[in-house]
């Protein structure tokens, strides 16, 4: 996720430098082509661009507002992991840790800790990236159990469920207590398949190919009419319509699959972090891990 409000040049060039050469070669073979062949066969209306513009406008804008509607839905959901999260570790540790009570203590120091490898075993299987930090707060029991399923974070759910209901037959919590905490984990439960949906949904392709087909045709129409009555003038010109249009649909696409590991997604190593800190500090354990560190000067942070 990107930190800040503004970017240098540089870092715009290295985020639109292939759109760029890829503009500037085709204005420069339309130029060419229009001068020394099409244009004395025929002759571009200038409506043309207008309606073209229009159009087009109308798709970049649609696939935009689609994009983003799916990066802040993801973003909502971690937000309410990380609020689940606290309020998991809070009622466990104030409701269910009775004092003078070591085997009580135990499970539910091992239910927060759990609900960590839960989120680090979630942001990897959104990721689809190999990733075994999660191990770190499960005993090797657990481990080779969840490893023989093919969803890892809601084995580790089941685990929860299970244990929670141990400490209602016990006794250690009432029913009221129980039926709190149990929201919880149907709360983390839903999260869990809310971004797994957006994740597992692919985005109409339909959309971006005709979207990116009609962007290029525009930039030919536009270069072969500006042509006419600029001249050469016509390429940088037509580089730079296309630029916007281009640059516009890009940057919606970047945001279609807001889990990949890109700085314009969701964060999930400084959200998972973050809870992984709240709740090592509610327990009052050391050592406390670090805050994730945001990359290239400050730029942007995953």
């Amino acid at each position: 996720m990107l930190l800040k409000h503004r970017l240098s040049f540089s870092q715009i060039f290295s985020y639109t430098w292939k759109v760029d050469l890829m503009l500037l070669a085709c204005c420069t073979i339309v130029y060419f082509l229009d001068k020394y062949w099409l244009a004395s066969h025929v002759s571009i209306p200038v409506a043309v661009s207008a309606v073209l513009g229009t159009a087009i406008a109308f798709f970049v804008g649609f696939n935009n507002n689609q994009a983003y509607d799916r990066w802040w839905e993801a973003r909502k959901i971690w937000g309410a992991l990380v609020n689940d999260s606290r309020s998991w570790g809070r009622g466990l540790l104030y409701y269910a840790a009775a004092p003078g009570d070591p085997v009580t203590q135990a499970i539910v120091r091992h239910l927060i800790y759990r609900h960590l490898a839960f989120i680090c075993a979630l942001k990897a299987n959104l990721r689809k990236r190999p990733d075994d930090y999660y191990t770190r707060y499960l005993t090797q029991e657990e481990i080779t159990e969840v490893q023989k399923q093919s969803n890892i974070p809601n084995a580790l759910l089941n685990m929860q469920t299970r244990d929670l209901q141990h400490l209602r037959d016990t006794g250690v919590i009432d029913g009221f207590k129980f039926i709190e905490l149990n929201q919880l984990l149907i709360r983390h439960c839903d999260s869990m398949g809310q971004s797994e949906r957006i994740k597992n949904t692919v985005f109409p392709p339909s959309y971006l190919y005709f979207t990116q087909v009609f962007i290029w045709f525009y930039v030919i129409m536009n270069t072969l009419m500006m042509t006419e009555s600029i001249g050469v003038w016509a390429i940088p010109f037509g580089w730079m319509f296309g630029f916007v249009f281009h640059i516009t649909h890009l940057n919606g696409t970047t945001l279609m699959n807001p889990f990949e590991l890109q700085p314009l997604a969701i964060p999930l190593d400084n959200i998972s972090r973050t809870i992984e800190i709240n709740l090592i500090e509610l327990l009052g354990d050391e050592p406390v891990p670090t805050p994730v560190l945001p990359r290239l000067d400050g730029l942007y942070i995953m």
